[in-house]
């Protein structure tokens, strides 16, 4: 057996010593570049709107992978790997359109399922805040699985579906008209196989004078245990809202187009400008008013009525398609602007773009709140203030001093949308690497004349 001189020892145990040493700073500094990148996005600065949790005030959010990681008065900057200035902007959960058309295609005539009308979202949600579209009844039950695998699969968006009580969905007439498609029985099971993307039931655009569509879709929702989105009025004769909102639909079903004014649609208000009594009766059942913007479904003489008399839209949409996109709904930050002009406050529009959306169509352990652990769905705003105008569906302007824009959405903790670069770095602070593949072409000092 060997001993170790003195000397030797020494030397052993300064080894030892320092190895230990070695270790334990590097443990250090391992946990030191940790903590240094707790989170991956800060957002620092902002005007926190989370109509969930009642917060509205100056406050950061932090994000670390797809989740809400911390919601504070201050965190510090030095935590995250990138940070945002809010400073001076709104920041508030992911907007929800729960009224639009996407079911695209190339299929001529057939209104808008798999058609030119319907648009493609990704080019018309993610720069407007909106992470979350719902289709309202582009597929029925026949053809749902080939909008999912054409849209919804095909998104960054996160699309969402009401499926339509007619088979073959929003084809147009006469498929529309087709009693004997109106299946209730084959709705509801195909609301079963998918649901984690159907979240409803729509009918729409009949014209005949009973109500067979309405209770068909109504008994759809009430076997799948979804809410029903109902688009009336096109009945000859016209049917009765009153009888609608009172004893066919159920409590939390969805009254879309709620400030329309057109032939053959009964309104909410009278010739006068009063707003019918039913109305708030029916509110108060638990009906959903929902705005539906469209080509032909917001008139300043219902919605100026209406709110000057306390209606207020529980949800806020779009009603996006080919026809409405160009015309007087621009997009779901153009609806919300008009509603914040006709004397919403800024709290109760986003709340009604997104906390109550998530609520109605039952998506809200995820989505539509700001609250740590939440998926990291987040719409960065400016409001603007100045001189805008404002367009209805007939063409005539409302002036209004407020306007929505959308600096920066995050989809699932993915920053998807950056009007300013907010969060990209100063190319000329950053060494970037060749692309991928190919040589880093060197500049000429003195190109060749």
């Amino acid at each position: 057996m060997h001993c170790l001189s003195p000397p030797e020892k020494v030397l052993s145990t300064w080894l030892s010593l320092r190895s230990v040493c070695l270790l334990v700073l590097m443990s250090l500094g391992f946990s030191l570049a940790c903590n240094a990148q707790s989170y991956d996005l800060l957002l620092k600065g902002g005007h926190v709107i989370d109509p969930k949790s009642g917060r509205s005030a100056s406050l950061d959010v932090a994000i670390q992978g797809d989740r809400i990681a911390a919601v504070a008065e201050s965190i510090s900057a030095s935590d995250a790997r990138s940070v945002v200035d809010a400073t001076g902007l709104y920041v508030t959960p992911g907007l929800i359109d729960l009224h639009a058309h996407l079911y695209w295609g190339t299929n001529n005539g057939t209104a808008w399922a798999n058609s030119f009308s319907a648009l493609p979202p990704d080019g018309f949600t993610l720069q407007y805040g909106v992470t979350t579209a719902v289709d309202a009844g582009g597929s029925g039950w026949r053809d749902f699985e080939t909008f999912k695998e054409q849209t919804i699969d095909n998104s960054k968006t996160r699309v969402k579906a009401f499926l339509n009580i007619v088979g073959g969905g929003m084809r147009g007439d006469p498929e529309e008209q087709d009693l004997a498609d109106m299946d209730a029985k084959l709705a509801a099971m195909k609301v079963y196989e998918f649901p984690e993307y159907i979240v409803g039931i729509k009918v729409a655009h009949y014209k005949g004078p009973d109500w067979t569509p309405v209770r068909r879709a109504v008994e759809a929702g009430q076997w799948a245990k979804v809410p029903v989105m109902v688009d009336f009025g096109r009945s000859q004769p016209t049917l009765s809202i009153e009888q609608l909102f009172l004893k066919e639909l159920n409590p939390g079903d969805i009254f879309t187009h709620c400030f329309a004014d057109a032939l053959g649609r009964e309104s909410l208000v009278d010739r006068s400008g009063l707003l019918k009594p039913f109305v708030m009766k029916a509110i108060d059942r638990g009906i959903i008013m929902d705005v539906g913007h469209g080509g032909g479904s917001f008139r300043w003489n219902v919605a100026v009525a209406a709110l000057e008399q306390g209606m207020r839209p529980q949800t806020i949409s779009t009603d996006l398609h080919a026809g409405s996109m160009n015309r007087g709904m621009k997009n779901q930050l153009n609806v919300m602007s008009k509603l914040l002009n006709l004397g919403m406050n800024l709290d109760e529009v986003i709340e009604a773009s997104s906390w109550k959306p998530a609520q109605v169509i039952s998506i809200d352990e995820d989505l539509g709140h700001l609250s740590v652990g939440a998926l990291a769905d987040v719409a960065v705003l400016r409001r603007q203030e100045g001189d805008f105008g404002f367009v209805d569906v007939a063409g005539t302007r409302y002036d209004g001093k407020y306007n929505l824009e959308c600096e920066l959405t995050i989809l699932g903790g993915e920053v998807v949308w950056d009007r300013n670069g907010l969060a990209s770095p100063a190319w000329d602070e950053v060494k970037l690497p060749p692309s991928p593949g190919r040589p880093e072409v060197q500049p000429f000092i003195n190109p060749p004349k």
